[in-house]
């Protein structure tokens, strides 16, 4: 009698999907230092939305749709220009992350300090640590699947995201309404920032803020109905990205002087001023375990997604056996342990900065640029799949036919290419320190990112690629630990 082979459960629904794009993209973080704008912040907000997020936003849904095996960016790219490009795009969702880690890292440690002893915020030896031990518990925390990281993915974004940052806008308001001191002026003139380069450099950050709805796609063969659930999902946390993100950035900037806002504890900044306004102290503590809870449920949900990715280009042959290797629960652990392992490096690049603000800018900037070539990319795959493919199932397609997907995608890649460019001039609120080192790192570290894929497949074996029958995702008898 022939044993009965398990059928996968399809278990991420429409709301977790919408959780993993909303935790893998909108935290606190991003908000201080698009608070520097003040209330300029609201046109690159319209902008970003305009020539960046709505169109990645578009596009994702088409290929989520159209594409429902496990790659995302990676089979994407490689069916619009072959398994190179491909190998690239992925390398480079991966490797751009590996330069987040530590940034999205240092600004949970300044939360954490401030409600212990803001002091600390800026130290950098504490900020060191501290990054170290949350991002090897969250690697560790991954080893168990897709069912324990979606968890994460929903309690992070839920609690982490949504509960601090509705508390931030609701007192924001309170603020206005008691006709209280405002640090920003809410005026014509004041909306329109200005236009010099040192002062726009900021918007490379902002457009990586928005980064990041094509991760729900990875786990496409986790959905029980991909063609539907996929635009649903990505449309619904659109909403649940944007709105609250303009107004919580508004809420930091009429409470804390633009000079004086930290990147790295600037949303605790707000909440102290807010919380001592109304004699609420004691509840510091308790809003910054939140929010930490948010960070590190956006950490867990990009250190499991685009290593599914990286395999996925493995098993085509891109990388060597070695980094092959799965648990049970499909996670390649070879892959996250050797990422861990840059992470490890690359955060004691903080010993060699001014200040930890100074730090999280460097990470931040050369985060961007990896990211924003791979959406170029994205863009340029979306466009040409549709003269090369156009017989592909599409339920969800951009609107406007070609001319509609010629508009998305064009200025998707110009807008990624300007903000990538402007990303290398030290921008004028920081002080980067020495300003050659800055170039110099961001310039190696870009060309470290887009030259390695192509080194590494110099040295192809074939034993590199697994049979076509060894590629099919094995079901384990129970999916479970």
């Amino acid at each position: 009698m022939s044993k009965k082979i398990a059928k996968l459960p399809k278990r991420l629904t429409v709301f977790t999907l919408a959780m993993i794009n909303v935790a893998a993209v909108s935290n606190l973080k991003n908000w201080p230092f698009t608070a520097e704008y003040g209330f300029a912040a609201l046109f690159y907000f319209t902008l970003t939305a305009l020539v960046f997020f709505f169109p990645v936003s578009l596009v994702s849904a088409e290929l989520a749709s159209g594409y429902t095996e496990r790659g995302g960016v990676y089979l994407w790219v490689k069916e619009a220009f072959g398994p190179k490009w491909g190998f690239l795009a992925v390398w480079l969702q991966w490797f751009n992350n590996v330069f987040w880690y530590p940034t999205i890292l240092s600004f949970m440690a300044g939360t954490v300090a401030y409600a212990i002893h803001p002091q600390l915020a800026q130290n950098i030896a504490y900020t060191v640590i501290f990054i170290l031990i949350l991002f090897w518990i969250a690697t560790f925390a991954n080893f168990f699947g897709m069912k324990t990281s979606g968890w994460i993915s929903n309690v992070g974004a839920i609690c982490g995201t949504f509960i601090p940052g509705a508390i931030i806008i609701i007192l924001g308001f309170i603020w206005i309404g008691r006709d209280l001191p405002i640090e920003i002026t809410f005026s014509l003139d004041s909306l329109i920032p200005s236009f010099s380069l040192e002062h726009m450099v900021l918007f490379t950050g902002i457009m990586l803020a928005f980064g990041g709805m094509e991760i729900s796609a990875f786990h496409a063969v986790d959905v029980r109905n991909p063609q539907r659930d996929f635009p649903r999902a990505i449309f619904l946390s659109s909403l649940l990205i944007l709105i609250p993100s303009i107004l919580g950035v508004l809420s930091i900037a009429i409470v804390i002087p633009k000079d004086e806002i930290s990147f790295t504890a600037g949303a605790m900044q707000a909440f102290s001023l807010f919380l001592e306004r109304y004699q609420l102290q004691k509840f510091v503590p308790f809003v910054a375990a939140l929010i930490s809870i948010g960070v590190f449920g956006s950490v867990s949900t990009w250190i499991i997604g685009p290593t599914k990715g990286l395999l996925s280009a493995g098993h085509d042959g891109n990388l060597p056996p070695l980094f092959h290797k799965m648990t049970k629960q499909e996670v390649p652990v070879n892959v996250l342990l050797v990422q861990g392992g840059i992470v490890t490096v690359l955060t004691l690049v903080f010993f060699l900065m001014p200040t930890v603000t100074s730090g999280f800018w460097l990470m931040t900037v050369l985060t961007a640029q990896l990211y924003l070539i791979m959406y170029a990319l994205l863009f340029a795959a979306a466009l040409r799949l549709r003269y090369k493919k156009p017989d592909l199932k599409r339920p969800y397609k951009v609107p406007g036919g070609k001319i509609g997907m010629w508009l998305t995608c064009g200025i998707g890649i110009l807008s990624c290419s300007f903000a990538t460019l402007i990303g290398y001039i030290p921008p004028a609120q920081i002080e980067v320190g020495d300003p050659t080192f800055y170039l110099c790192f961001l310039i190696s570290g870009t060309l470290v990112g887009c030259l390695a894929p192509f080194l590494i497949t110099l040295f192809q074996k074939p034993n590199w690629k697994k049979p076509t029958s060894a590629t099919k995702l094995k079901v384990p008898d129970k999916w479970s630990l």
